[in-house]
């Protein structure tokens, strides 16, 4: 984990306070500087704060006051219920705000995933929303569960799902096959090796990138990585989602003396589910991002 000394942390803190009490001066003008400070990382104070100017999603709360109380009392379709409840164990089964059956982050989480449902009855419900969905308030550090609040915590999900990833949890997964290909495309620049040798073994980029795009890499790097590549990505959209895939493959397969021991298609994908904890470290992995 990075350790920023206490003082520049107090002083980005002042530096983020002034942009969030200023915000639409700074948007319209100063976009580039913000770009730089969500780089450098968002104070663990502010980023709750931070992730719903950045996504949109304080704006969309005050567009739609009341919406998501409206869509938490509806009862919601039991065809998806059923797979949500089931999914909700699976989160975090070792976090403490997600651990306990029918505990408080459980049934927050629950809550805000039915709400989105039935806000968006054609989409439904998809697995990789869980993560998410349970991502965006733990963004928040040391709170109480869901401390960015259920509203905001829903609209921030909206924001994602809409804004970010359209079409990534439709039931056919087109714009995820899309991006796939898209990313293929792009380590054909930045790594020939590895787009050599996963072409070689025939390795579909819907095999390795799905879960990695899809939960936006909360399911695959440390913690205190993700937390990094979602201040950027909040700022800065999906080509940061891009970016992390680009340097874990290059980093991965990249050269003859990292393939040595990915002979075969199986190897490759063992060697792919089990990344170097070194290229998934938070100031590595943003410095090459």
């Amino acid at each position: 984990l990075e350790e920023v000394p206490l003082e520049v942390l107090r002083q980005r803190e002042s530096k983020w306070l002034d942009m969030l009490n200023n915000w639409d001066k700074w948007m319209a003008k100063k976009h580039k500087k913000i770009r730089l400070r969500c780089q450098k990382g968002i104070p663990p104070s502010l980023r709750g704060r931070a992730w719903q100017y950045l996504s949109g999603s304080k704006v969309k709360l005050e567009q739609n006051i009341g919406k998501f109380d409206e869509l938490d009392l509806l009862p919601g379709d039991p065809k998806w219920l059923d797979v949500i409840e089931r999914d909700l164990h699976r989160q975090f089964p070792f976090h403490e705000m997600f651990v306990s059956r029918g505990g408080h982050g459980q049934q927050d989480l629950f809550r805000v995933l039915k709400a989105y449902t039935l806000y968006r009855p054609e989409e439904g419900y998809c697995q990789a929303q869980a993560p998410i969905a349970a991502d965006v308030p733990r963004g928040h550090w040391g709170a109480h569960p869901l401390s960015l609040g259920l509203q905001q915590a829903f609209w921030c999900l909206v924001q994602i799902c809409e804004k970010y990833l359209p079409g990534y949890y439709s039931e056919k997964l087109e714009a995820i096959q899309l991006d796939g290909q898209i990313l293929f495309s792009l380590l054909h620049k930045v790594s020939p090796v590895a787009y050599k040798h996963l072409s070689k073994q025939k390795i579909d980029p819907i095999l390795y990138m799905t879960e990695w795009f899809m939960c936006a890499f909360s399911r695959t790097l440390p913690w205190s990585s993700v937390l990094r590549v979602w201040d950027m990505f909040f700022c800065e959209g999906v080509k940061i989602i891009f970016r992390v895939g680009l340097v874990l493959l290059k980093h991965t397969l990249g050269s003859s003396d990292k393939l040595k021991s990915c002979q075969g298609q199986y190897e490759t994908m063992e060697r792919l589910r089990a990344l170097s904890p070194k290229i998934m470290q938070e100031t590595f992995l943003v410095q090459e991002v």
